[in-house]
């Protein structure tokens, strides 16, 4: 199936908010098959026979933004950085149950110089990375947003801009210094503070 346009996929999330039930129907395949992607992506670097699916993950993901009936959709890229949210939040709460360690206490470091590579990484530490990324938020909360959007969300640089409401450039560069500020976060477990 052809990816479908930013135009077709925000007509169809509008046409849903408006209670069109045909549209969901319609809109359903299209981005399903997008998260989906999304979440093989994430799931690409764990080991075989990890307990959560990409298919269980998309399906966690479709079934929580389908309990979402009073969101105004704006657009696609809306609609995939609630997307975002939810996905850090399933993905960290599973983490979380399962005992994982904190503050990358035995786990390999995690690159962050671009998503596809940090997608792609064996087991990385979503728990240290979310208490990063919360405490990131409390000091600059865009900076977080672009990181949630970027590696949770697989957003580029233009998409995120247009969710963030800001220019690509402003973008690229919260990018670069939330991913240093991250990274000597997690790697010194939080002693510098911001």
């Amino acid at each position: 199936m052809p990816v479908p346009s930013n135009h077709e996929v925000t007509q169809l999330l509008r046409a849903w908010t408006a209670g069109d039930e045909e549209a969901l129907a319609k809109l359903t395949p299209l981005v399903y098959n997008e998260l989906h992607r999304t979440a093989r992506r994430y799931m690409a670097g764990e080991r075989p026979g990890h307990l959560l699916q990409a298919t269980a993950l998309v399906n966690e993901v479709y079934l929580r933004l389908v309990d979402f009936p009073e969101i105004v959709w704006q657009d696609r890229a809306h609609f995939f950085a609630v997307s975002a949210q939810l996905m850090r939040r399933i993905l960290v709460d599973f983490s979380r149950s399962r005992g994982c360690r904190k503050r990358g206490s035995g786990i390999p470091h995690i690159s962050l110089d671009d998503t596809p590579t940090l997608c792609a990484e064996p087991d990385p530490d979503l728990v240290a990375l979310d208490d990063a990324l919360n405490a990131l938020a409390a000091i600059d909360e865009r900076k977080s947003k672009t990181v949630e959007l970027r590696f949770f969300g697989g957003l580029d640089i233009e998409e995120t801009a247009a969710v963030l409401k800001v220019s690509a450039k402003t973008v690229a560069r919260d990018w670069s210094m939330a991913k240093a500020w991250l990274l000597r976060e997690m790697s010194d477990g939080g002693s510098h503070g911001a």
